[in-house]
Parts: structure tokens; C-alpha cells; sequence
């Protein structure tokens, strides 16, 4: 795969797309590929969805569902890098589909696009700053007596998204500065993790159990049902990567480190979090015990079978300063996602939510609607205890589905693909091709009842929120956006660019 330095400025290259340089240009490759690494977090992603794995599927599946979700992702990534050389912008993957889908529904194909990854982004903030507070309320609970309960977690829940929307708004630069922190904070953490863990215990599970034992507990009776679910661990700790592509116009030689940021934090966090899953699974001490902690965190659970009330409170709080980290990253991009869809007038009170702070250039509004969006999806919790993995579910479908339609349309379009520095050369068919029947699959997956009886208490509503937004997307589409959604010849196309600087005449 060629790295070639861009032929034109990054500047430039935006203009060339249709777009101003609005957003201030201050990161480096390596503080784009962190914001990725830092919203993957597998030690957000992998420990906060542990104990689902060890009710879904068990140690094997944990284990080895992680290496399968992993090279599914990695095809994902690799093909989704390609586009975004060509067109790296903040609008990110509904740019990509309009310039890539056939004239005539290239609107329509963006309008989606952007839909789902709102949804999915949306999600993805929810999950993770609601996993950092049910590993913070286990860590108070403790330490302070705060019980693990569904309106105490709540309430953590809302002030870690309030601490996030606080320092998006006010703390640009100790953003920037924080996602290069958060690299070597996971880093390091796993390593620390995983040391005591094999260093301190006494004794450990055998490796016939590690990779080798399958536990059900969820009600169904086929294996292979079970264990497909259990993919939900591993797939749900593999997304935001896409956060390389928002960032973009905030990017230096934008066009190759973008690209770079998506396919590292990949393969990075695919080996580091084996080590961590193997690690983690090697130290339990008593399966069940974890299961029913009073924490309702089974890896805190584990940390002190382990090492100990003392260093399993430390090993909880390094677990928990990642996920804060990760979920600081997620607002970011989250919010860098609804500026660009908003200036586009693709939301509702579109003007509210692109402007930009004239003192930070960085649109604050959306960062405001980002952490609120992501509280109101992780109310159910208050009354039905499989939220969580839903609300994971819907961050899963939501991104997946947005990651993959540009790679649907890049192989449709064939030769006619402008390729940017950064491309697959003749593996890209085969690679995307792979991307497209995989999100397919686990698009349907995360859809399905994932515990038996299926109750008001423990129903997946994944698919009624999926449907809920594509619902009012078309329902909009049909009334209005199809008349001037990406069309710059339209009235409230005109306003809504005109707000922002941006050219007319170069939006195809």
C-alpha cells in the first residue's frame, strides 16, 4: 500500500470537495490515529461487556470470537481507509457515499448514510460513558458504600457526560493533549493489568478452559445461537475508528493520516486486547462468584479474587481512567460528526447545531447534543436490565451499517474509483467485498433476542430504536430533504451553506 504525500494542500483538497477550511488544523498523524485508538479503549470496550461474554459464549468465545471479530474488522477498516483518502472531510462516510453513489441517488444514499452514523455515534458515546459509570459506581461502592443500583449508575451516568461535554466545550487543547495521554495510558494500563494478574495470583485457569470452555446462560438452548451473540463483546469494542475520518479537517496531510489513524488503531487494539482478554480470562478465580458480584462489574470482581481488595481497586481505576478517556473521545467525534451533517441542514434546527465557538472553533452546540442524545438511549436501564447490550446493539448496527455503504458504492463504481495516496491496489475488491457480506451478517445478528424468555425486562430493543430513526429519516426524506439535501440549487441548500463559506459550485 503506497503512503504518498498528498499532490495538493490539505486546504486546498478541502476546497476541491466543496468545503471551507473552518475547523483550526492543529493535529498530527499521531493525535488522529489516538482519538481512534482512545474510542476503541479495550479497556472500555472489552471489560465492560465481559461479563455478557462470560454469560454468552463463555472463555472460548471471548477468546476466540475476539480474533474472528477482529480480521472481520480489520477487512472493514482497511476498505473504509481507501475512501476516506480520497475524500477526507469531517462529514466523513455521507460525503463518501454521495460522491460515490450514481448521480441521480447520490442525495439520497448520503441522507442514510449520515442517519445511521448519528445513530450509531450517538450509541457508541452511550455505551461507553454508561459502561465508565457502572465500573465507577462498583469502584464507590467499594470503597464508599455507594450501592450498584440502576438510578445511582444513572446518576454517575449523567455527570460523566456533562464532565465530557465540559471539557469539549472549554478544554480544546487539553483534548488534544489528552487522546495522546490516553495511547499510553491503555497501553501501559494493559500491560500493569495483565502483570499483576499473572505475577500475583496463586493459582490460574488451565488453557483447556481458557480457549476451550463454553458457558450458557442465557436461556437458549442452541450453541451456535449463543455463540454468534457472543460476537457482540468483540464487535461492539471494535467501533468509533471512524473518528480518524471527522477529524480530518482537523488533520495535517490529511489525506494519508487519516487512513493511517483508522487501520492502526485497528490492528493495535486487535493485539493489545488479547493480551488483555487472555490475560483477565487466565485470573479468574471463581467463575461464578464474578457473575454474581455485588458490583454488578464481574472484572472488578475478578481484579480482587486476584490481587486482592487493594490492587483490585487499583486495577479498577486504571480501568476506569481509560474509559473516561475513551468516552472524553467519543464526544469529540461524535460532535464533529453532527457539525458536519448540521451544515448540511440534515438535522433538525440545523443552525443551532453548526455553529461554531468563534474563540475555539469547535462546534460546542453539537457537542451538547451528542451527550444528551446519549443520556436519553441509556434511560431504559431504569426499567429493563439487557439495556446495555442493546444500547450496544444499536451502536454496532448504527456505525457498521454507515462504515460499510461507502465500501457497497466504491465497489459498485469499479475503475471509475479516483483512488487517493493511500489505497489497497488489487486487493481492494476482494477486501471490501469480504467488509460488505460481513456487516451484513452481524447487522441481522444484533437484532435478535439475546436472552430467553424474551420479556418486557430482557427484550433487545435494537431494532425498535433502528426503526425508529430510519422511520423519521425516510418519513423527512419523502416531505422535504429529498428537494434540497446536497443540493446546492435549493433554497435552504443555499442558506444552510451560505451560513458556513462553502462553495456552491464545486458540490457535485
Amino acid at each position: 500500500m503506497p503512503f504518498d504525500i498528498p499532490p495538493v494542500s490539505d486546504e486546498e483538497r478541502l476546497r476541491q470537495l466543496g468545503y471551507t477550511q473552518v475547523l483550526a488544523r492543529r493535529m498530527s498523524g499521531f493525535s488522529n490515529f489516538a482519538v481512534s485508538f482512545t474510542i476503541i479503549s479495550i479497556l472500555a470496550g472489552c471489560l465492560t461487556l465481559y461479563g455478557f461474554g462470560m454469560n454468552t459464549g463463555g472463555p472460548a468465545m471471548i477468546i476466540w470470537g475476539w480474533v474472528a471479530v477482529g480480521l472481520m474488522t480489520l477487512f472493514v477498516g482497511l476498505a473504509m481507509a481507501e475512501v476516506c483518502s480520497s475524500y477526507p472531510t469531517s462529514a466523513g462516510l455521507y460525503f463518501w457515499a454521495h460522491k460515490l453513489a450514481p448521480p441521480r441517488t447520490a442525495a439520497a444514499w448520503a441522507w442514510f448514510t449520515g442517519w445511521f452514523n448519528v445513530l450509531g455515534q450517538v450509541a457508541v458515546t452511550a455505551g461507553i460513558d454508561f459502561g465508565a459509570a457502572s465500573f465507577l459506581n462498583a469502584y464507590l461502592d467499594l470503597q464508599f458504600d455507594f450501592a450498584a443500583t440502576p438510578g445511582h449508575t444513572m446518576m454517575l451516568f449523567a455527570a460523566i457526560l456533562a464532565l465530557h461535554g465540559l471539557i469539549n466545550t472549554f478544554g480544546v487543547r487539553l483534548v488534544a493533549i489528552l487522546n495522546s495521554v490516553s495511547v499510553w495510558w491503555h497501553i501501559t494500563g494493559v500491560l500493569v493489568i495483565v502483570g499483576a494478574l499473572a505475577l500475583i495470583p496463586e493459582k490460574h485457569q488451565s488453557a483447556d478452559f481458557v480457549f476451550g470452555s463454553f458457558v450458557n446462560n442465557t436461556g437458549w438452548s442452541s450453541t451456535f445461537y449463543v455463540g454468534m451473540l457472543s460476537l457482540l463483546m468483540a464487535q461492539y469494542t471494535f467501533t468509533g475508528y471512524d473518528a480518524s475520518a471527522h477529524m480530518t479537517e482537523e488533520t495535517n496531510n490529511a489525506a494519508v493520516a487519516g487512513p493511517r489513524g483508522i487501520v492502526r488503531s485497528i490492528w493495535i487494539s486487535w493485539v493489545v486486547g488479547f493480551v488483555l482478554l487472555v490475560g483477565l480470562t487466565f485470573a479468574i478465580q471463581d467463575y461464578d462468584a464474578a457473575l454474581g458480584s455485588s458490583t454488578g462489574v464481574p472484572p472488578a470482581q475478578i481484579f480482587m479474587d486476584a490481587v486482592g481488595v487493594a490492587g483490585g481497586k487499583i486495577l479498577l481505576l486504571i480501568t476506569i481512567g481509560a474509559q473516561l478517556f475513551c468516552g472524553m473521545a467519543s464526544v469529540t467525534a461524535n460532535s464533529r460528526m453532527i457539525y458536519a451533517f448540521s451544515r448540511d441542514g440534515a438535522l433538525p434546527f440545523s443552525r443551532v447545531w453548526q455553529r461554531v465557538n468563534p474563540n475555539t472553533r469547535t462546534p460546542t452546540n453539537a457537542v451538547w447534543l451528542a451527550a444528551l442524545g446519549a443520556l436519553v438511549l441509556g434511560l431504559p436501564y431504569l426499567i429493563n436490565i439487557t439495556a446495555y447490550a442493546a444500547v450496544t446493539s444499536i451502536a454496532v448496527i448504527g456505525l457498521y451499517i454507515a462504515y460499510v455503504i461507502p465500501t457497497f458504492l466504491r465497489l459498485r463504481k469499479g475503475e471509475g474509483f479516483e483512488r487517493g495516496p493511500w489505497h489497497l491496489g488489487r486487493a481492494s475488491r476482494l477486501i471490501g467485498t469480504i467488509a460488505v457480506m460481513w456487516v451484513g451478517f452481524i447487522t441481522v445478528l444484533f437484532m435478535l433476542p439475546q436472552v430467553s424468555p424474551v420479556t418486557m425486562e430482557t427484550f433487545n430493543y435494537a431494532p425498535i430504536t433502528v426503526l425508529v430513526v430510519l422511520g423519521f429519516a425516510a418519513g423527512w426524506w419523502l416531505v422535504s430533504a429529498r428537494k434540497w439535501f446536497l443540493n446546492p440549487e435549493g433554497d435552504r441548500g443555499r442558506r444552510a451553506r451560505h451560513a458556513i463559506g462553502v462553495r456552491l459550485d464545486s458540490v457535485d
